[in-house]
């Protein structure tokens, strides 16, 4: 088992707590006056956490949101879905951070944010987040936010104190080449790989966190992550599925599922929570497989960014009424 169990303590996320507004018609940015739907609770990491907590993983939420409607839709998104808020800090001067997206003919998306000028650019360590930390037996970390100075320190802190309870760590690198190019960006993403036990890259980013050019061979790139020290590698594929790597080189693959994509923003943190949950609650890696596939296909078929996270049952019909591709 290379997760801790979930008995040990929740998984908990740390990071932005977004309102979500969506333009309704496809087209080149926010030039013009234009359609839209929302506010949807969203942030990679309230998606992610949102998802664990509906498939039936003990979840914790570290965040900052405004003392506003926005926030509240948030807080009661997040209670609803029964993950603990407690460490959740509501600001009382600065909104809840937002995003407006809309899409482009090709897929793209483009976003106007309000993020670290907001509620969640204020997020400090408190009495309430040391005690969810202190009680923790997972975390999860987005690579992205190991950009943020006053995000970082955060995370450190927090897996070093749940890995010295004997919890563990996954990391979604959600990483970019030209995050290479900053130095102090990479050294941290050099500690947190060294902190890590799972790995949720898509194809690209193996290569990127592995060190190595993207035309790299795949199974050289899982042997120097294995020698760092990460124990199993989920690699979200898209359409071609999911493929997981493990101790004594085992390979597990499960296929795609076969859905009309409505609103694609949220798949890769709905695939990752239903992957960490569904390994903590002792589910083999074929069956976790599975329910994140599901979990990241199901989500697409609604507008909103957390909108079609399933529960366990949901999950099950799902799959039983869903074919794959080929």
């Amino acid at each position: 088992m290379t997760l801790a169990p979930d008995s040990l303590g929740p998984t908990i996320c740390v990071g932005e707590i977004l309102a979500e507004i969506v333009a309704t018609t496809v087209g080149d940015g926010f030039s013009a006056p234009t359609p839209l739907i929302g506010p949807f609770p969203s942030g990679a990491p309230a998606i992610f956490i949102v998802q664990c907590g509906r498939i039936g993983g003990a979840a914790a939420m570290i965040g900052a949101v405004g003392d506003d409607e926005f926030g509240r839709v948030n807080l009661a998104r997040l209670k609803r879905e029964g993950v603990d808020v407690s460490g959740v800090i509501t600001d009382p001067e600065l909104p809840t951070g937002t995003a407006f997206v809309r899409y482009r003919s090709d897929g793209s998306r483009d976003f106007v944010f309000n993020l670290w000028t907001s509620a969640a650019g204020r997020l400090v360590w408190t009495k309430a987040v040391d005690k969810v930390v202190s009680r923790a037996g997972h975390l999860h970390v987005m690579g992205t936010l190991l950009g943020n100075p006053v995000i970082w320190p955060m995370i450190e802190h927090a897996a070093q104190v749940i890995k010295a309870r004997g919890g563990t760590v996954s990391l979604d690198p959600n990483m970019r080449k030209e995050l290479q190019a900053d130095a102090e960006t990479g050294a941290r993403m050099s500690k947190m790989m060294a902190m890590t036990d799972l790995l949720l890259p898509s194809n690209g980013e193996l290569f990127v966190a592995a060190g190595m050019p993207t035309d790299s061979d795949e199974e050289q790139a899982i042997e120097r992550l294995f020698a760092i020290g990460i124990t199993e590698i989920a690699i979200k594929r898209g359409e071609q599925g999911s493929t997981t790597y493990g101790p004594a080189d085992t390979v597990t693959h499960a296929p795609a599922f076969a859905v009309k994509e409505i609103d694609p923003t949220g798949a890769g943190d709905c695939f990752g929570g239903a992957y960490v949950a569904a390994r903590r609650l002792g589910m083999t890696v074929k069956q976790a497989l599975i329910y994140a596939n599901a979990a990241g296909a199901r989500n697409v078929t609604v507008r909103g960014p957390m909108e079609g996270a399933g529960t366990r049952d949901e999950l099950d019909a799902f799959i039983a009424a869903t074919g794959c591709r080929v």
